[in-house]
């Protein structure tokens, strides 16, 4: 089968399935699967006394007990995975741990005596717990189920699976308890259109099911938290904003990528507007966490590309945007000063922060999560194992670094993963390697005009997974191997001139990641109906197994596979690209035109140039499409 699915990496749109069974005790990050000697900082929880802090350590699995006054840590509990998510009950008694794995679990610990009193099964790769404000229920979201488990914490069971578009990464909750937002990290649909981009499910949590699918400005995507006002009026949500209509020509201005925050209003619920956090000349870089002080006055955000932290005056916010009309009144006075003179001009208004926005630099690296002590906040700094430390009472607030741990040095992958997420590699700070392809290499799920192979032809990001194992590089083979391609995106694409050294390091980095096991495997193994799905593509007659045979599923050759669109020339051919981890990689095809594998055998196959596949019955597409999920 032919089949170019030229898009390795985003999550595909499964069907949503709820997880109850007996976790399995898998170390280590998600996509690695073995424990660290580095923390990876990356969630934070505090007492309601402020004393106490827990601190989640993504690839060390366990969670440090943070000594507030004293500024060490004073003890750590170990995790059976790991630890993506922390939240307090609200009682204050218990700490919830999301410990992600292909079967993850929630850790229930006892705070009085530091250790783990209970589990609870979840699903793929669970995080970001929140619990109701009335603490009888526990959300989680399952990343890579796309659906948000409901636990009740009595019967210390998932009740209720509640479906959402695509990978859910993060939640807040009404303070009534009525609505639950949940942010998805990535669009679902196809990328070849006029308008693409992520959403916000609102859960009507009584009725336990969406209500509502906020979507957010054309290109937005690669969404990372998601808070609520204090007062119930609001939410905010961090993303990336793509301009990914545009040739990828140049960055001044946010060209290619900026980096945004929307903010929805929960009466109407609706995208009240979205304000661009980078400056005219200064990107800031893949925005992550997002938390809004107790009394509602101050927006924090960090920036995990550009290490920094942006502190908004909330009602200052608030107040400039509802004063912006939705259309222009021909009568009004013009303000010729003004970028923003409707409400639409907002996402486009690289000024519209000023005055109302302190944009604070770090001493540490990729800060990932936040949370707020009286007038101090607190970062946690994936790649420097610390906390950065500002006092917003002070004249001129300043970050202070605390270690977490031992000094190290840093090892060729870890470095390379790090490059591959700083902002500060690119020129004026606008983007990382991670803005179109996640933190973890994968994608952004959209379609980006590049250069190297012309202009006006744009094509889906691809995954990094087995690059450099699967040559040549780039959707139409222009680079030889991924080593090449991995140095033109850096002078092309970063616009930045580096030392060899760091394009080593980023190989190192590609080169080390692994598979994620589908989440449509059935206790590790494939289900009956991708049994039988994997007689059809290894069928000769079908000749599925011809261009993806086992293994790399992939010949490392060139086609014509009967997918040429609109901006393709009548001679071009197609890489075969990999097959491995393509449940998470929708939409596909070199173009982005298939938003399923349904679409990729069926309506976008009509010709039977990547596998016979017009003679199969439904059942057996539904079989050999099961197959694929599966790899």
């Amino acid at each position: 089968m032919k089949q170019h699915l030229l898009k390795l990496s985003a999550a595909v749109i499964l069907a949503s399935t709820c997880f109850i069974g007996t976790p399995t005790a898998t170390a280590g990050l998600f996509g690695s699967w073995s424990k660290s000697e580095w923390l990876s900082p990356t969630a934070l929880a505090v007492t309601a006394d402020g004393k106490t802090m827990f601190i989640a350590y993504a690839t060390a699995n366990q969670v440090a007990v943070f000594d507030i006054a004293a500024g060490k840590v004073a003890t750590t509990i170990e995790m059976p995975a790991s630890p993506l998510g922390l939240a307090l009950s609200t009682d204050g008694k218990q700490l919830f741990v999301t410990c992600a794995a292909p079967s993850s679990s929630v850790c229930i610990v006892d705070i009085g005596a530091n250790k783990i009193a209970a589990t609870i099964p979840a699903g793929h790769t669970t995080m970001a717990p929140v619990p109701s404000p009335d603490g009888k229920t526990l959300f989680v979201c399952n990343r890579f189920d796309n659906n948000v488990a409901v636990m009740d914490l009595a019967q210390r069971k998932t009740v209720n699976c509640i479906p959402v578009p695509r990978e859910p990464v993060a939640a807040a909750v009404t303070p009534d308890g009525k609505y639950l937002l949940v942010a998805n990290h990535l669009h679902t649909g196809r990328s070849d259109v006029d308008v693409v981009a992520a959403t916000v499910s609102i859960i009507d949590v009584a009725a336990g099911k969406v209500a509502k699918e906020i979507a957010l400005p054309n290109g937005s995507g690669l969404l990372r938290d998601i808070r609520v006002s204090p007062d119930g009026k609001f939410a905010c949500v961090t993303h990336v904003l793509a301009r990914f209509h545009l040739p990828t020509t140049q960055l001044e201005r946010g060209w290619m990528n900026t980096n945004a925050l929307s903010l929805i209003d929960l009466a109407k619920l609706e995208l009240f507007n979205t304000v661009l956090l980078d400056n005219v000349d200064s990107g800031a870089a893949n925005p992550w966490a997002v938390v809004w002080t107790a009394d509602g006055k101050q927006i924090c955000v960090t920036h995990a590309g550009t290490h920094e932290v942006s502190v908004i005056d909330a009602p200052a916010l608030l107040d400039k945007l509802a004063k912006i009309p939705a259309t222009l009144d021909p009568n009004s006075k013009i303000d010729y000063n003004a970028a923003s003179r409707v409400a639409a001009d907002v996402p486009n208004d690289l000024s519209f922060l000023v005055g109302v926005r302190n944009r604070i630099k770090l001493p540490d690296n990729g800060p990932r999560a936040l949370a707020i002590v009286g007038s101090k906040i607190y970062t946690a700094n994936y790649f420097s194992d610390s906390l950065d430390v500002i006092d917003l009472a002070a004249p001129a607030p300043t970050a202070v670094s605390i270690a977490l741990g031992p000094k190290r040095a840093m090892s060729v992958t870890r470095k390379g993963e790090m490059l591959w997420n700083d902002g500060t590699m690119c020129f004026q700070g606008w983007q990382s390697c991670s803005s179109c392809h996640s933190s973890d290499a994968r994608t952004d799920a959209l379609n980006w005009d590049l250069l190297n192979d012309g202009i006006g032809n744009p094509k889906n990001s691809k995954s990094m997974l087995l690059a450099h194992k699967t040559p040549p590089a780039m959707s139409m083979g222009e680079r030889d191997t991924a080593e090449t391609a991995v140095r033109a995106g850096i002078k092309n694409i970063l616009f930045a001139v580096r030392p060899e050294e760091d394009a080593v390091a980023i190989d190192e980095y590609l080169k080390s990641l692994k598979p994620i096991p589908s989440p449509s495997l059935v206790n590790g193994k494939p289900s009956a109906a991708a049994q039988r799905g994997k007689k059809l593509f290894f069928d000769n007659t079908i000749g599925c197994a011809k261009c993806h045979p086992s293994g790399l599923f992939t010949t490392l050759k060139s086609y014509d596979v009967g997918t040429r669109g609109q901006f393709d020339k009548p001679q071009d051919i197609f890489d075969t690209p990999t097959l491995v981890e393509c449940w998470r990689t929708a939409p596909y095809l070199h173009d982005g035109s298939a938003a399923t594998l349904r679409e990729v055998v069926t309506t976008r196959n009509s010709q039977d140039k990547h596998g016979k596949t017009q003679q199969l019955s439904p059942q057996e597409i539904d079989d050999l499409v099961a197959y694929l999920l599966s790899l």
